[in-house]
């Protein structure tokens, strides 16, 4: 089995049971997505999958224990990748790559490989699948709080309105909307602007449907 195949059934093992948005499913598309834009834009294609393998596996802890889960999944990859016998090198390159992923943050990534690492997570929540997540996440992060009172505090203003769909509708400003100017490269602006028609689209029906929402996007 090659260190790729390997590293995913690592991640697997961490995020099984994962509450949220953040599961396999999330990292192979954020796989995927990082593959797409390096075919355009270029980068080490073994540190941007590493990374976006990676990225999140820190995520169950961050829910365990609070903190940053980008700064426990660098640690973890950091200790995987060593004991599989990567050099300093790159091991260096895929952790500065994870941690400089995370929307919230807003840290501005200085390699090529942390760019697109950065972009193919933000884009993931773009689109039909971005819909998707925002309500799978919302919905769990309620529930986590409900059974043991767990209340993520940067995500209060949203989750957290007794109303959901106007939770959401809030939401959908606070993120989505702002993420085109956030992106790092050519090619992911291309492929959020694609992504964004989808959501307007739905937010139009959504406003049409229950008359709670006007779109300003």
């Amino acid at each position: 089995m090659d260190l790729i195949e390997k590293t995913r059934e690592f991640v697997a093992s961490f995020l099984e049971g994962e509450p949220s948005s953040h599961d396999m499913s999330h990292i192979n598309r954020v796989e995927a997505l990082c593959l797409e834009i390096q075919k355009v834009e270029g980068g080490n294609s073994l540190v941007l999958q590493l990374a976006a393998l990676l990225h999140d596996v820190g995520v169950i802890k961050e829910h365990e224990e609070g903190g940053d889960h980008a700064v426990y999944s660098a640690d973890i990859a950091s200790e995987f990748l060593s004991k599989a016998g990567l050099g300093k090198e790159v091991v260096e390159a895929v952790t500065g790559c994870i941690l400089m992923h995370r929307f919230s943050a807003g840290k501005s990534p200085e390699t090529l490989e942390a760019m697109i690492l950065q972009d193919a997570d933000r884009l993931d929540a773009l689109g039909a699948v971005g819909i998707f997540r925002a309500v799978f996440s919302m919905g769990a992060l309620r529930m986590l709080k409900h059974a043991t009172g767990i209340d993520k505090g940067s995500s209060k203003s949203t989750v957290y309105i007794e109303n959901p769909i106007e939770g959401f509708n809030e939401y959908m400003q606070y993120k989505p909307f702002i993420i085109p100017e956030k992106l790092n490269t050519d090619t992911a602006k291309k492929i959020a602007e694609e992504r964004l028609k989808i959501m307007r689209l739905y937010l139009e029906a959504l406003n049409s449907e229950t008359g709670t929402y006007e779109p300003n996007l």
